[in-house]
Formats: structure tokens, C-alpha cells, sequence
């Protein structure tokens, strides 16, 4: 039978174990190559105003017509509230050009979103240190 002390010392381990994994699922770099940027410009599919990251779908047409839709992770939704984004400041069908790094595997076409313009109102973001410029 185990004592007392022997069982708090791997209960104690355990859960530096659980924080250790909790924090280690935000490495950015595992998943997006930030030695790269790519370039995408297409309309909105949609857009997930959630914590703990957003993100926005963009359908994308290749140079031979085909429609691929990229999945661009961007800041959480509380920091972007901060910055005047809502939950409403995007819709299905705007166009939008974003700049980000990208996905380590191309096969997943994925995004970690540095800029995002939208021309038909002048929308920036991340151009001025993560400010919206208007």
C-alpha cells in the first residue's frame, strides 16, 4: 500500500504533467512555418469569432479554376473585440487579401494570419500593430 507522501508526489507529478499539455497545444511554430508568408485573396466562406483563436475560411481559386478553402487562424476573439472587431464585422462573400504564415503542411491549407485587407471598404488589420485602420 502506497503512503501518503508517495501518492501526493505523483498526484503533484500529474498535474505538472496536465499544465505542461495545456500550454504545449499553442506552439505556433509545430504548426505553421514562420520562415514563409503566403499570400491568399478570395472570398469569405466564413468567420469564427471565438476564443481561444478566430478564424476566418477564405474559398480561394487556383491558377486552373479549382476552389480551395483555406482555414486562417487569427487572435482571439476578446483581443480582437479590443481592437473594434465583432462578431459581425465580416460576412459571406466579402472579399478579403491576407497575409500570414504559412501551414508546415501544405496538404492543409492553412494560415496563421499576419494582415487582412478588404478593399471594398478599406478595412485593414495587422498593419499597424494589430490595430484596425479604416
Amino acid at each position: 500500500m502506497w503512503k501518503l507522501g508517495a501518492r501526493l508526489s505523483v498526484a503533484m507529478i500529474a498535474v505538472c504533467l496536465l499544465t505542461f499539455e495545456a500550454r504545449a497545444h499553442h506552439s505556433f511554430p509545430a504548426t505553421y512555418d514562420d520562415g514563409g508568408e503566403v499570400r491568399i485573396a478570395g472570398k469569405l466562406a466564413a468567420f469564427m469569432f471565438r476564443n481561444p483563436h478566430s478564424y476566418v475560411h477564405v474559398l480561394v481559386e487556383d491558377e486552373e479554376g479549382n476552389v480551395i478553402r483555406y482555414a486562417v487562424e487569427w487572435a482571439a476573439a476578446s483581443a480582437l473585440g479590443r481592437q473594434g472587431i465583432t462578431r459581425s464585422s465580416f460576412k459571406p462573400g466579402d472579399y478579403v487579401i491576407i497575409t500570414g504564415l504559412p501551414g508546415r503542411n501544405a496538404e492543409d491549407n492553412r494560415v496563421l494570419l499576419k494582415t487582412l485587407e478588404r478593399p471594398s471598404d478599406g478595412l485593414k488589420w495587422g498593419f499597424e500593430e494589430g490595430q484596425v485602420v479604416e
